[in-house]
């Protein structure tokens, strides 16, 4: 049984390893646009590849199954609630990135600010990846792999804290090869097979789960059964015990989705190497269609698994690698496992790209040494890149022990991610608002957010509203408190934000329409499971 499992887990992998080299071997790499920007050559398939995959590593299939196998339909919510942020992306967000033709989030802050904003948010990235994003991307990847490819009895390492350590290690220095040595355009490229099979295997988890839900009577069975057992967590609407309460969907869940698809480095850098506006809007508005299935996969397969071993003592996180290893026949096992790498891969290569393109664009160009040349620039991001793996390496096994880890992932991202949204948003609406407002939205936010979390008698006020409440109200005191500054001293010339002819600015013909279409679509599905 094992035997078949390994081999078909390590024929998918080095499968997709040989199709990425024979793509993209002959890329130049020598200069930050070739590495760290892809040439600006991506076009709207590869885009849309990239950015799913990228998203769906196995913090979304581990961490938001076992968010659903605990509350049910209701989390959907980080799926469904993206759509809105990608359509604002492709209209709003994407043409000022390309006009201003950035690598870096940080880069338009120092065009629009100046350089201390710059360095400051740099360094933000830089800590909050180190030890939130890739650590935890890591973990989760090595908890989904034991659950699916039985790795105690496959190894026979009995050791469940050596076994995570090898793992976490195993899959890392994997992902850093992939990002250090091939690019951005070898992580796209990767990405884009990838999502093909996870998918694939997605669907085909549902398909099985449902069935076997029904006694093998087939899906329409397995969902009528789901529906009769379980219909208080078939409402897409949470309640206020859940971990996403409905309001909630208008305020800090919204405000953490805008941030994630639209200013989050680690997502938004293969945009920026869109070879136009066109090709860039495409592929985001495909995205999110793609976003609009993913409850299907990321969410439904956590329902199923509660309904078929809620009884045998499973904890959440544990529920999507328990079903995968209970449905699969062994050699299909060995196929998911290996998609799911590439998830995971997908991911931990992507933050670690975005991580070195911050780096060294930011800092040392930036900072260090001006005068570089290019070789040096990327040669310096790799040194970076690997320190960075190593850390998050060290870091992930000793986040083991989380009750939800999707919940903890969500709380830790909230720190950063507001500030920075408030500041980019600020900066983009407004021509007169200085440096000195830019300042105080990032280090305040930060320092407001952290000690409504860990802070007392700060943090009582998160016993008396909700966090994702919290959050959406420092960001709105960030906001005023900006635009207060702004009045009070603003800036001696309105900034004139210049197109940089970097790529072609016409806007794709259908980008309204169908960005009009995906958010009925948003709307029609939580009326249709609102209960």
């Amino acid at each position: 049984m094992h035997a078949w499992t390994l081999i078909s887990f390590l024929f998918f992998t080095g499968l997709v390893a040989l199709i990425t080299w024979r793509i993209t071997h002959r890329d130049d790499l020598s200069n930050t646009r070739g590495y760290f920007l892809a040439g600006r050559s991506l076009s709207f398939p590869l885009i849309a590849g990239s950015l799913l995959m990228t998203n769906l590593s196995t913090e979304q299939m581990v961490g938001l199954n076992g968010a659903a196998f605990s509350d049910g339909l209701s989390v959907m919510a980080w799926e469904v609630v993206a759509v809105v942020a990608l359509v604002l992306l492709a209209l709003f967000f994407l043409p000022r990135f390309l006009r201003s033709g950035i690598a870096t989030v940080p880069q338009l802050l120092q065009e629009r600010f100046g350089p201390t904003t710059q360095l400051i948010c740099n360094v933000i990235f830089l800590v909050a990846y180190a030890v939130i994003l890739l650590p935890i991307i890591l973990y989760s990847g090595a908890v989904g792999l034991q659950g699916m490819l039985d790795l105690p009895v496959l190894t026979g390492i009995e050791s469940s804290t050596t076994l995570l350590w090898l793992t976490v290690w195993g899959v890392g220095i994997i992902g850093a090869i992939y990002a250090l040595f091939g690019g951005l355009r070898t992580v796209a490229v990767s990405d884009t097979i990838n999502a093909i099979g996870l998918l694939v295997g997605g669907f085909l988890i549902v398909y099985l789960g449902l069935n076997a839900a029904g006694d093998g009577n087939g899906i329409a069975a397995g969902w009528q059964a789901i529906q009769q057992a379980q219909p208080e967590r078939l409402n897409s609407l949470g309640r206020p015990d859940q971990q996403v309460p409905w309001p909630t969907l208008f305020t800090g869940v919204f405000l953490i989705n805008l941030f994630y698809w639209s200013t989050n480095q680690q997502i938004i850098q293969r945009t920026f190497a869109a070879k136009s506006l066109s090709e860039g809007q495409k592929g985001v508005l495909l995205t999110g269609f793609l976003k609009l299935l993913g409850p299907l996969y990321l969410v439904l397969p956590g329902i199923i698994a509660y309904q078929l071993y809620a009884d045998e003592g499973i904890a959440g996180d544990q529920a999507y690698g328990y079903l995968v290893f209970h449905l699969l026949p062994p050699w299909l096992t060995g196929f998911f496992a290996a998609v799911m790498v590439g998830a995971i891969l997908s991911s931990f290569n992507s933050a670690l790209n975005s991580t070195t393109t911050l780096f060294s664009l930011g800092i040392y160009k930036g900072i260090f040494k001006k005068e570089a040349s290019e070789q040096q620039v990327v040669n310096a991001g790799k040194i970076f890149g690997w320190v960075m793996a190593v850390a998050a390496m060290v870091i992930a096994p000793l986040l083991a022990g989380q009750d939800s880890l999707f919940d903890y992932l969500q709380t830790m991202n909230a720190i950063y991610f507001i500030p920075i949204l408030a500041v980019v948003i600020v900066g983009l609406l407004t021509k007169r608002v200085p440096e000195s407002a830019a300042i105080f939205g990032l280090i305040g936010g930060i320092v407001m957010i952290a000690a409504g979390y860990f802070v007392p008698p700060f943090n009582g006020i998160l016993e008396i509203t909700n966090q994702y409440h919290f959050v959406a109200g420092v960001f709105v005191v960030l906001v005023l408190g900006m635009l207060v500054i702004g009045r009070i001293a603003p800036r001696r010339e309105a900034w004139v934000h210049e197109d940089v002819k970097a790529v072609d600015l016409t806007p794709w013909k259908g980008a309204v329409p169908v960005a009009i279409v995906l958010l009925i679509l948003v709307f029609a599905i939580y009326f249709a499971f609102a209960g």
